[in-house]
C-alpha cells in the first residue's frame, strides 16, 4: 500500500506565499491591537483621570417662572468649574438653561440654585459639569 503525498511537486506551481501572508497578517493584527489599546487608554484617561467635578440633582421644585434645584457637587479640593442645568415644559420644549459656578476648597457642596424659566418647568436636568 502506498501513501499519497500532500506536498506539491517542487517548482511546478511557483513559490507558496502562505508564509508571507501569515507574517503580514500578524503584523497588521499587532498594529491594530496596539492602536485599539492606545484608544482605550486615551478614553480611560479622559473620562476617569480628568473628572475633577461631578454633580447630581437631589430634588427640584417648579413654580411658574423658576425651578429651584438642589445640587450635590463633588469636586477636587481647589478645583473650580460650572454645572449646566436645564428645565423643560410638559410638551418637551426647553424653558430654561443656566450655568452655576462652584469653587473653593470644599470637596462636597450641597447647594440650592434657582433656574429662571420662560414658562412653568416640569423637569430639572443636569446636562454636565466642566472644570475651568
Amino acid at each position: 500500500m502506498s501513501t499519497a503525498s500532500t506536498r506539491l511537486p517542487e517548482g511546478r506551481y511557483g513559490r507558496s506565499s502562505d508564509r508571507r501572508a501569515d507574517r503580514r497578517l500578524k503584523i497588521a493584527g499587532a498594529v491594530l491591537g496596539a492602536a485599539l489599546l492606545a484608544l482605550i487608554g486615551f478614553f480611560f484617561y479622559h473620562y476617569v483621570a480628568k473628572s475633577e467635578i461631578s454633580a447630581a440633582v437631589i430634588s427640584f421644585e417648579a413654580s411658574d417662572d423658576a425651578v429651584r434645584v438642589h445640587l450635590e457637587v463633588h469636586k477636587d479640593a481647589g478645583a473650580s468649574g460650572y454645572c449646566t442645568v436645564r428645565s423643560q415644559a410638559a410638551d418637551g420644549a426647553e424653558v430654561g438653561r443656566a450655568d452655576f459656578r462652584f469653587s473653593g476648597q470644599a470637596t462636597r457642596i450641597d447647594k440650592v440654585v434657582t433656574l429662571r424659566t420662560t414658562a412653568k418647568g416640569t423637569t430639572a436636568e443636569l446636562l454636565g459639569c466642566h472644570t475651568d
